[in-house]
């Protein structure tokens, strides 16, 4: 067991973490399954998440799907299990593509889509070292899938379990 390190008391901590603006309030999103999407070279989880009273149109969700049949194919992908994640942030959609390589790595691509604009999804690249990854809404998937993830490597790692990782999905406010 390591040690904790405590601050010390005469650490000014009134400039940091002063990334919340003046008047934010937190409120839960909901996370729900949707059918996964079953490419020839990706088995995908699908989740939707967004605030009660903006929820996703199963119009965006189609479209958002066949968007990323597309990128898919593209990519080349060879095998891959993974999950989705299509977020409703306030005027945009964000499309989070998250798959498992390398044993226990996550690997990501993002794409966002601006509702009050005409056009499809753009993917978004982020220069430098240090990059924005999930939000606090969408860690609530993502913590599930790790655990899925987990579950399925202390498996066979067979058919059965790979069934069971891709049934294992999770719903809920966050």
């Amino acid at each position: 067991m390591s040690a904790k390190l405590n601050i010390a008391p005469d650490t000014a901590l009134a400039g940091m973490g002063n990334v919340v603006p003046d008047g934010y309030s937190y409120y839960e999103k909901i996370t729900t399954a949707d059918e996964d999407l079953i490419l020839p070279t990706a088995v995908l989880k699908w989740y939707n998440l967004y605030p009660e009273t903006d929820p996703i149109s199963p119009e965006q969700v189609l479209e958002s799907r066949a968007f990323l049949e597309t990128a898919i194919n593209q990519m080349k992908f060879a095998g891959d299990l993974g999950f989705v994640i299509l977020h409703r942030a306030g005027s945009v959609l964000l499309l989070l593509l998250t798959t498992w390589r390398n044993t226990n790595e996550m690997w990501e691509a993002v794409y966002v889509k601006d509702l009050t604009q005409r056009g499809g999804y753009q993917h978004v690249i982020v220069e430098g070292s240090h990059r924005p990854t999930y939000c606090v809404w969408e860690l609530g998937a993502v913590w599930h899938e790790r655990q899925a993830w987990v579950r399925f490597l202390s498996s066979a790692r067979d058919e059965q379990a790979k069934r069971a990782y891709i049934e294992d999905t999770f719903a809920g406010c966050v």
